[in-house]
């Protein structure tokens, strides 16, 4: 499974990226109005910063205006994905993107029907929305479940993208599922790791190892080892 950040803090992304573990990046509109920072430095800066995607969300309308920001965004960097609405007008600028060999990633998908038309555009990447989904009262997993096996039905290249995960248990759910690709917010990334039951076997394992170094048990034990290889020998 690809893991992806979604994230415009550059704190963020080289720590998170530093683990190895992180295979690109997502921005989005809102991560970077709620920055307060200027959208062409941040993401010339994390382009610079990192070798996988990163991709980068066109707000026009209309297919000429998604056309045009999208020719911008690919300035940044070889390494941008333009992000594109899954809408009427978004599907036709993907289409005519793909025509040319950019990669695109269709966003804010939320049905089957959506993940199909961008899979006939040729997007590289669909974002489900898995989170909002549930948001609104319904089962964004079983969306997702859904797309894969759609997907599996017609052999589609088109990277399932499990976006607005809330938590570790959506993240591992999408794993089962069979999506390509995840994109994680860094508060669950942190927790990714995480367990109980680890952490206390760590704290059990590391009390023992102690209190054996320090009885002398272990010297003596050494001692003998090495008596036993003299003998041997």
């Amino acid at each position: 499974m690809i893991f992806f950040l979604d994230s415009v803090c550059l704190r963020d992304i080289k720590e998170a990226c530093s683990t190895g573990l992180i295979d690109g990046i997502t921005t989005n509109p809102s991560l970077i109005a709620r920055s307060g920072v200027d959208m062409d430095s941040v993401v010339r800066d994390i382009c610079c910063e990192v070798s996988g995607p990163v991709s980068v969300e066109v707000m026009s309308d209309g297919v000429d205006g998604m056309l045009s920001e999208a020719d911008r965004f690919l300035e940044f960097g070889e390494n941008v994905v333009v992000k594109i609405p899954a809408s009427a007008d978004g599907f036709v600028a993907c289409k005519r993107l793909c025509d040319r060999g950019v990669k695109v990633n269709i966003t804010l998908c939320f049905s089957v029907v959506q993940a199909l038309l961008a899979a006939k555009a040729g997007a590289e990447y669909v974002s489900v929305f898995i989170g909002r989904v549930d948001d609104a009262g319904y089962d964004g997993l079983r969306e997702l479940s859904d797309i894969r096996e759609m997907y599996d039905n017609y052999g589609f290249r088109t990277k399932i993208l499990a976006a607005s995960v809330r938590s570790v248990y959506h993240i591992a759910e999408a794993a089962k599922i069979g999506a390509d690709v995840v994109t994680i917010p860094m508060k669950v990334f942190r927790q990714l790791s995480s367990n109980l039951f680890t952490e206390s076997g760590i704290r059990s394992f590391s009390k023992d190892w102690k209190e054996y170094m320090s009885s002398g048990t272990a010297k003596a034990r050494d001692v003998r080892c090495v008596k036993e290889v003299c003998y041997m020998e």
